[in-house]
């Protein structure tokens, strides 16, 4: 072979060589088939995490942008709700309880005052009946006075009927008269005292009202 044929095989392979460059920089950017790499493969795992963090944020805002309460938030509500009806329920409890007491009270105290009555009733009519200075009349209208003071204490009151006008609520005719002086529905008589206690009516009084 001639030199100048040497020589030009000797350019060509020396074309054909690829040039080296610094193969780290060129490594980095590269895909095996030479393509660089992605955006998203070059992003830091914080810079991935940012966006993860806001759907889960989102996710925990309702449609009007008001927070979702925790389920914790939740049970905490519905013990504090179940807490206010069952002290609401305690106090209408104690208030009926209380009442009934009352009633009950006010029930057997009546039932006592009509016992009591028809010894009063007694009184009234053998007082009625004793002479002016007899001791023994004296000492009975004591013993009246202070059977009555003391009912009067309790609560025990008399209700007036002679010359009121009739109310079926405090009086119960038993007896009817025709009498223009007086007026009419007028109490004119009355055959047996009747009695209140505590705005209750234990007796009705027994009376003759004029038409």
């Amino acid at each position: 072979m001639s030199e100048e044929t040497k020589k030009t095989s000797e350019e060509q392979e020396a074309e054909n060589e690829i040039p080296v460059t610094d193969g780290d920089q060129a490594e980095e950017n590269l895909t095996p088939e030479g393509e660089d790499l992605p955006e998203e493969e070059n992003k830091t795992p914080g810079e991935e995490a940012a966006p993860e963090d806001k759907k889960e944020e989102k996710s925990k805002t309702s449609f009007f942008g008001k927070k979702k309460k925790d389920k914790s938030e939740q049970k905490v509500e519905e013990l504090t709700d179940r807490l206010k009806r069952t002290m609401a329920e305690f106090d209408n409890f104690r208030k009926r309880t209380e009442k009934e007491k009352s009633s009950m009270y006010i029930i057997g105290a009546k039932e006592i005052v009509e016992k009591i009555l028809p010894v009063v009733d007694n009184f009234e009519r053998g007082l009625a009946q004793a002479q002016e200075g007899d001791a023994f009349a004296d000492g009975m209208k004591m013993i009246y006075k202070q059977l009555t003071t003391t009912l009067d204490e309790l609560g025990v009151k008399p209700i007036e009927a002679v010359g009121k006008e009739f109310n079926p609520d405090f009086h119960n005719a038993v007896m009817h008269v025709e009498d223009e002086e007086v007026g009419e529905n007028i109490v004119v008589e009355e055959f047996q005292k009747g009695y209140t206690y505590k705005d209750f009516v234990v007796r009705h009084s027994m009376v003759k009202v004029a038409n």
